[in-house]
């Protein structure tokens, strides 16, 4: 957790006193998903580790839903085009229910909120520019205009043009950028010129003027006191927005930057590019909660520092991560960081819902159980792990509920199988079928506690007298059980069924 000691440190050392604000920010234009869940947690996660050293810490999540729309993403009706450019807040939600688009969107996190055990405050943007909040930030930053040009031209590099104004106007509902003539501070009235070149009066105390959002950011900071705030890699380039904003928020609104925590992306696994709200490559909070406890998702994205890269994918990856952080809960003696990131993923959690059990013996023993909960205990009872399922009967159970969404919804189908009802002789040789044989007799002399390495050796054993290469081997047994090439290890497979129901299978007489 060197990451997380480092930022805090610095935060505690730069503000000796009163409370730490942390904020996180994301544009309600899509379900959330893994990636924006990455600058939640990481936000949260520093909120966490200044109050577990004594000092009063805030996170304020800030939903941007004043920003316009900008395209339609998959799955929305290409009637949505007639939008672009409108508030988030001010969509009909594409369920036809009577919330926004912004509302619909947003009720991913909120749903997730308790699960996930945040404190985060969530701020609508609407909201408050709606209610007067920003209107001291507008007016600032149309007093400072020469200055904000100045400062985007020179950090950016990009040239600002003549007409240019540090806000956008609300016109027929749309947001648009329009020339900036004066503003009265007594009436809370902004002149501008329309696309005739006409004056036109609108206020900006009611949210019909929003700040661009180079200028909005550091605004923001300074409303809000932001102190620390994780954002995407994209913002953190040279000339872009935190460098723009940084100056900004201490030469315009005369307060300091927050620490900046720029974030690497989550990917799939083997792909190049980050999930994509618009595009539809996501895996929705809804979803990933449905098929890993909470624990398991802080686990996965703070372990690592944020401007490492992670990828993600419902096979390999997730068996790997349940895993690790099994072997981590029930690793006696952790050091001092160990402790911490347990402590940092089960901070509100009653009870573990990862058991001491690798996940992929579960998962073997669940659907050789026929995905009976108490079969499935049973089961594991005959293995290594006797002890511990009566240890860990209620964190099993609780496990296995995941275990069975993820299998119905989103592991990969060479990890699925079930036991075959029946089995016919003609569809083996007779040299697979001998093989079966001799393996039969083996089971049916083995120990009462034989277990998933004995069957493997027994497997190997008949590898030169049966003929069979070793592939061969496993992939007669698999086809005899599973009806399927491949599967589960053979060895904890074969020692977890029943052993009168192994040995009539392999004789093939069941």
């Amino acid at each position: 957790m060197q990451w997380l000691n480092l930022v805090v440190e610095e935060l505690l050392k730069r503000h000796p006193d009163g409370e730490i604000v942390v904020s996180s920010g994301v544009s309600p234009s899509g379900k959330y998903h893994l990636g924006t869940l990455r600058e939640v947690l990481t936000a949260e996660a520093i909120a966490r580790e200044v109050r577990r050293r004594g000092r009063q810490a805030r996170h304020i999540h800030v939903v941007d839903d004043l920003d316009f729309i900008r395209k339609v993403p998959v799955g929305i009706p290409e009637s949505y085009s007639q939008y672009l450019g409108k508030p988030l807040c001010d969509i009909p939600a594409p369920d036809g229910s009577d919330q926004s688009y912004a509302d619909y969107y947003l009720q991913d996190l909120q749903a997730a909120s308790d699960e996930l055990h945040l404190s985060a405050e969530i701020m609508r943007a609407h909201q408050k520019y709606r209610a007067g909040f920003f209107v001291s930030a507008i007016e600032t930053a149309l007093d400072h205009i020469d200055d904000i040009k100045h400062i985007l031209e020179t950090i950016s590099g990009h040239q600002v043009d003549d007409n240019w104004s540090p806000v956008q106007v609300l016109e027929n509902g749309y947001l648009i950028n329009r020339p900036y003539v004066s503003h009265d501070t007594s009436k809370k009235i902004l002149v501008y010129r329309d696309a005739t070149d006409h004056e036109q009066e609108i206020s900006y105390a009611d949210g019909s003027v929003k700040l661009n959002w180079r200028i909005d950011w550091p605004a923001r900071w300074s409303l809000l006191g932001v102190q620390a705030e994780p954002f995407g890699r994209d913002h953190a380039t040279k000339g872009g927005s935190y460098d723009t904003g940084k100056v900004i928020v201490k030469d315009v609104y005369g307060a300091e930057p927050p620490y900046p925590l720029p974030y690497n992306f989550i990917n799939r696994t083997g792909e190049t590019k980050k999930m994509s709200k618009s595009a539809g490559e996501t895996i929705t909070l809804s979803e990933l909660l449905e098929v890993l406890p909470a624990e398991v998702i802080w686990y996965f994205i703070v372990r690592s520092a944020p401007d490492k890269q992670l990828f993600f994918d419902d096979g390999d990856t997730l068996i790997r991560l349940i895993d690790d952080f099994g072997l981590l809960l029930a690793k006696p003696n952790k050091t001092a960081a160990e402790q911490q990131l347990v402590d940092l993923c089960m901070e509100g959690v009653a009870q573990p819902t990862i058991s001491r059990v690798p996940f992929s013996h579960l998962v073997a023993s669940y659907q050789a159980s026929l995905k009976d909960v108490e079969r499935t205990l049973d089961v594991i009872r005959r293995t290594e792990y006797a002890q511990v399922v009566d240890e860990d009967a209620a964190i099993i159970k609780a496990e296995l509920k995941y275990i069975d969404a993820w299998l119905t919804k989103r592991a990969p189908e060479d990890v699925k199988f079930s036991i075959r009802e029946n089995v016919e002789a003609a569809e083996f040789t007779e040299t697979q079928q001998q093989f079966m044989r001799e393996l039969a007799d083996k089971v049916s002399a083995a120990p009462e506690d034989a277990d998933g390495a004995w069957f493997h050796n027994a497997i190997y054993e008949l590898k030169d007298t049966s003929g069979l290469a070793p592939k061969e081997l496993f992939a007669t047994l698999y086809q005899a059980i599973i009806g399927k090439a491949s599967g589960p290890r053979a060895g904890y497979f074969l020692s977890i069924l029943p052993r009168d129901w192994l040995v009539m299978r392999l004789k093939l007489e069941s």
